[in-house]
Order: C-alpha cells, then structure tokens, then sequence
C-alpha cells in the first residue's frame, strides 16, 4: 500500500515549495518519528488567511507533488469547507489551517514531543 520509492526529504521539500508558492504562512515541520505508535514520520502545518487561500495552498501541494514526483495523496480530508485540510501522504501528513482553527486545535502542543522546525519565508 505505502509507496516508499519516493524519497522522504524529497517530499518535504516539495510540499514546503507547493505552500510557500501561495504564500502559505507560518510553516512547521514536526519529526514525528522519535515518538512511538504514530501514524507517519512527519506533519507539516501550515496555515491561510481565507478559505480561498486553504484551497489554493492544497491545490498548490497536490499539483507540485503530482508534476515533480509523480505521486498523489492517499488521502484527503476537508477541502469542502477549507478551514483545516489534511493531506496525506502515507510518511508525511499535511495540515492547512485557517489561523483561528488552528490556533483552537493547537496540533503543535498535542504534539509537543516531536521536533519541530519552523520554516523561515521571505514573504
């Protein structure tokens, strides 16, 4: 089931490119992978100003993902309402927030084991 040809960092690094082209905001990288029983090695959580923005950075992902490494998500979840959207990749999780669902579901504190990155932008 799990498509492990497709290198990890690879991944990451196309996924930040896919948000940072629409200028999604405050991007973390949580390394999931020293904390037992979880469902992948990493989440990145990001976050738009609008429903309009959500889709725009999930569409962004999916597309870069699809055109560069050919490999599309297992799973998606709630990109009908575009307030907090989960795309994922069966290794890497992505979370699109609106900021205040974000900020009421906090995933960065639920997960405060992990090792986070937080990802600088230049926008």
């Amino acid at each position: 089931m799990a498509k492990q040809n497709i290198n990890t960092d690879q991944l990451i690094a196309t996924i930040l490119s896919g948000i940072e082209d629409v200028k999604g905001k405050e991007i973390n990288i949580l390394d999931l992978r020293e904390i037992e029983n979880t469902v992948c090695d990493y989440f990145i959580v990001c976050e738009g100003t609008s429903n309009t923005q959500v889709s725009a950075i999930v569409n962004s992902v999916q597309k870069k993902v699809s055109k560069e490494l050919k490999d599309n998500p297992w799973h998606t979840e709630g990109a009908d309402n575009a307030e907090w959207v989960l795309i994922d990749y069966v290794n890497v999780v992505v979370h699109v927030f609106q900021k205040q669902i974000r900020e009421y579901y906090d995933i960065e504190s639920l997960w405060g084991d992990a090792k986070m990155t937080k990802i600088e932008t230049s926008y």
